[in-house]
């Protein structure tokens, strides 16, 4: 359904220092950045990015939105969640089992520089 989302960030190359510990732990290539500062993080499922504001104002993060990151193992969602402590910030439960209605899955979820709440997933 997504062919790639972006977030705000109103200092690029924090964000993407960020990022690459994250997605790295996740096996995802260094980010990279294009000739007007943007940072893509490419896979065969998709494209995540950061980017200064166009409009010029500062970053705002989603109220109430996740981006989530799908992992292969509960290994990968702890090892995100460990790269995620230099830069960011963790939230809500532990990482760990959650188990609601029919799904019982494996979480992590950090705020990362700029507040966007960002998820580690594996399906068990």
């Amino acid at each position: 359904m997504f062919s790639h989302i972006f977030v705000g960030a109103d200092d690029v190359r924090l964000s993407k220092k960020f990022y690459d510990a994250v997605l790295g732990a996740l096996g995802v290539p260094e980010g990279k950045i294009d000739p007007k500062g943007r940072v893509s993080y490419r896979t065969p499922t998709g494209t995540f990015g950061i980017t200064e504001p166009i409009d010029g104002n500062a970053a705002t993060y989603a109220d109430g939105g996740t981006i989530g990151f799908a992992c292969d193992s509960v290994e990968k969602v702890d090892a995100f969640h460990e790269a995620g402590a230099s830069g960011g910030k963790s939230i809500e439960d532990p990482p760990g089992w959650r188990e609601g209605g029919t799904a019982r899955i494996y979480l992590a979820y950090l705020r990362d520089p700029f507040g966007n709440k960002i998820c580690a997933l594996y399906r068990g």
